[in-house]
């Protein structure tokens, strides 16, 4: 079987000999979940956004879920994104002027790859199924802007988690949270991407959640850059 994510030689630089990553060879299994960790400025967002697809590395090479993003056009890289991954972002990016359940179904409005992964169930149904779970299922038809901070990150998840894509990454999602929902949030996280057979890439300063994972890395330890 074809590996989530495979990395090779991989750098990157914003400017001509500025570099910010030159990673060790990254490869993570279908089905695992990887805590990734690191200090602010190591890398983390960077890194993230080369394994979905947003930035292309200055050298090396991203392989995910057997796809070569390399070989693939912007556009392309964008329709493989919006159909395999589910972006967890750490401010959320909700659209304000939207719903709880008209933010859930964007991916699948806007990619019809991901509506068909619904396997005919409607993105309403799907959008209440899965807030239902992450207990959010009376706010479907609130404003996002009328959520706490909490809940919010539970419509996010639910976004990410739409039409079960095969892989999940989570960009410190728990960073705006206090300690018992930061727990709570994880273990709903953990019930779903069980439940759809994802792969989850997580990443987050915060060591204390490492225990929970299948396996713990460090970008530190990864990235070459700036290492003594």
């Amino acid at each position: 079987m074809t590996l989530a994510i495979d990395c090779e030689d991989l750098g990157f630089a914003y400017r001509a000999g500025r570099e910010v990553l030159s990673l060790e060879p990254l490869r993570v299994e279908r089905g695992e979940r990887l805590f990734l960790h690191g200090p602010s400025g190591s890398g983390k967002t960077t890194l993230l956004s080369i394994i979905a697809g947003v930035l292309t590395p200055t050298q090396g090479s991203v392989r995910v879920l057997g796809q070569d993003l390399g070989a693939l056009s912007g556009a392309a890289r964008d329709a493989f994104r919006g159909v395999h991954v589910g972006y967890l972002f750490q401010l959320f990016n909700l659209i304000p002027y939207l719903s709880v359940v008209e933010n859930i179904t964007l991916p699948c409005r806007l990619h019809a790859a991901r509506m068909q992964r619904l396997q005919g169930e409607s993105p309403e149904a799907s959008a209440a199924r899965i807030a239902e779970r992450l207990e959010i299922g009376g706010l479907l038809m609130q404003p996002v802007t009328e959520l706490s901070v909490g809940q919010q990150q539970r419509v996010a998840a639910a976004r990410a988690l739409i039409g079960a894509p095969e892989l999940i990454i989570a960009d410190e999602p728990t960073s705006a949270l206090d300690a018992d929902l930061r727990d709570r949030f994880v273990e709903l996280l953990f019930e779903q991407v069980k439940e759809a057979g994802s792969t989850l890439l997580f990443v987050s300063h915060d060591l204390s959640l490492g225990a929970r994972f299948d396996r713990v890395a460090s970008l530190r330890a990864l990235n070459t850059v700036g290492r003594a």
